[in-house]
């Protein structure tokens, strides 16, 4: 089943992320070669792909896991935790509808 993975960063924390950076998209990288991984991104500070010095302000990941514990034990093993950028993280069943 689909999960959704919905983490919001704490203040200013761009250093923080690019620091992290390698080892979050190594993980991203392994459930997309396992052909899990739905779609996954940032959520630019500012109204831009490229928000620069603004940031971000979280992230969202939709992957195939095999349950909710099991959804939520990836999410709380992401290098993000460890650095610091998050201040929160939620993760919830996901159903696709449209595409």
């Amino acid at each position: 089943m689909l999960y959704m993975i919905c983490a919001t960063d704490v203040a200013d924390s761009l250093e923080k992320r690019l620091a992290a950076r390698p080892a979050h998209l190594e993980r991203l990288n392994a459930l997309k070669d396992a052909g899990r991984l739905a779609m996954a991104g940032p959520f630019p500070a500012v109204d831009s792909p490229d928000p620069g010095p603004a940031g971000f302000t979280g992230s969202l990941v939709v992957a195939e896991f095999d349950s909710l514990e099991a959804a939520q034990a990836w999410a709380d093993a992401d290098p993000y935790i460890e650095a610091g950028v998050y201040e929160s993280v939620v993760v919830k069943p996901y159903k696709r509808v449209l595409p």
